[in-house]
């Protein structure tokens, strides 16, 4: 593919999984000949696993006490990884350019006062007045942010106040596919000349009973032991593990990267998100609808990391249409080495499949009973995400040279 003055190209990238803290541990992991360690939490939830968020020194990114305190964990794991891909992509202390820096993130609710939400529940098992208790505890028990949960935007509001990225500002809810609407919008951004470098991502705290309720709620959190992701099956559960994790990209077009001498993980050759009814065939139509820029991709240096939730159903149906449509390239279903983001989700697999092709990886199976080897080093890689109630996303990434 020729190079375009307004191709889209990944800079920067900072990570944090239960795998490790930044780019070099998740660079051996993808590249390691041996399928990556498990890391999971059985008991502290039990019987929700969760795999947890590693140790993290804050001040590296959050060099203010104040600012570390101000913030729950969710936000403080946006916060550092924000700036380890700044870092990474040499705009950290680069003030002129931060301050026109477009700023995408994907956010959920925030984290929620626990104890207020089961104050409620429970007096709310003693009367029967219950819309009238609603709204007596809401007067007197309510964050001064008047919501219950965190604003969704505090995400973007402290990276813009720890790392001074002030450029326009955009947060996107909306579950997985807040983060497929993120990167594509910074994509077309980035592509039409709008903007010319953005930083992008999203972050997830597991480690959350509010979020644990969530997921159960509509039976898909994974029950008892850990499963690799293929192998997972209805009597475990819902098949989701949640992972503490962040992944944040800066995006620039390649004037703009070019220009200032960066260096240029990759290439974004497409990127596209959908949502609608999935009966009756239509999830699998719309699937190979998304994935066809990716049919010309020369199939053994191709590796597709997909997304999945691990939901049964959905994991099946979906696999079984890559296997399909890109029937020699390898599959890597990523959240069974890092749990499922949320989120998070799309954007923490364009940075496994940018630092891939980035570094050429074999990249070795991930469940070895449902997974193939690789044959050749990642030249190419195509990114999945589908949503566990809604959203499909695809995007296409290339090796530089």
């Amino acid at each position: 593919m020729s190079k375009a003055q307004n191709d889209v190209v990944i800079t920067g990238i900072g990570i944090v999984t239960c795998q490790g803290v930044g780019k070099e541990a998740h660079v051996a992991l993808l590249t390691s000949d041996k399928a990556p360690p498990t890391i999971v939490e059985t008991e502290k939830f039990k019987p929700y696993p969760v795999h947890p968020l590693p140790e993290i020194d804050w001040s590296q990114q959050i060099p203010k006490r104040g600012d570390q305190r101000q913030m729950e964990n969710w936000q403080r794991i946006g916060v550092f990884t924000a700036g380890l891909a700044l870092d990474d992509a040499g705009f950290k202390d680069d003030l002129d350019a931060c301050g026109s820096m477009d700023m995408i993130v994907a956010a959920g609710g925030g984290e929620r006062d626990i104890n207020v939400d089961t104050l409620i529940v429970d007096e709310g098992l003693k009367r029967n007045d219950r819309e009238l208790l609603l709204n007596e505890k809401l007067t007197t028990e309510l964050r001064p942010t008047l919501f219950l949960a965190q604003l969704s935007n505090l995400l973007a509001g402290n990276i813009s106040i720890v790392h001074k990225v002030t450029g326009s500002s955009r947060t996107f809810m909306g579950e997985e596919a807040s983060g497929i609407s993120a990167v594509e919008t910074a994509f077309h951004r980035i592509k039409s000349g709008e903007s010319s470098h953005a930083l992008v991502g999203g972050a997830f705290s597991a480690e959350r009973q509010d979020m644990m309720l969530l997921i159960e709620a509509v039976n898909a959190h994974a029950i008892g032991d850990w499963h690799p992701l293929w192998s997972r099956k209805p009597e475990d559960g819902g098949g989701m593990i949640m992972g503490s994790l962040s992944a944040f990209l800066v995006l620039e077009s390649r004037a703009h990267a070019e220009g200032r001498g960066a260096r240029i993980y990759a290439t974004i050759d497409a990127i596209e998100g959908d949502r609608g009814n999935r009966d009756g065939g239509k999830f699998e139509a719309r699937l190979e609808r998304l994935l066809a820029p990716a049919k010309d991709a020369e199939a053994e240096s191709t590796v597709i990391f997909s997304g999945t939730t691990a939901i049964p159903d959905l994991a099946t149906r979906e696999k079984a249409v890559l296997e399909t449509q890109l029937p020699a390239s390898a599959i890597r279903g990523y959240a069974g080495v890092s749990g499922h983001g949320l989120e998070s989700q799309f954007p923490l697999g364009l940075a496994f499949a940018a630092l891939a092709v980035a570094n050429k990886a074999k990249v070795p199976p991930f469940d070895a009973t449902h997974e193939k080897p690789m044959n050749a080093g990642a030249r190419k890689a195509v990114v999945t995400t589908v949503g566990h109630a809604r959203g499909e996303g695809v995007a296409v990434i290339s090796a530089e040279a």
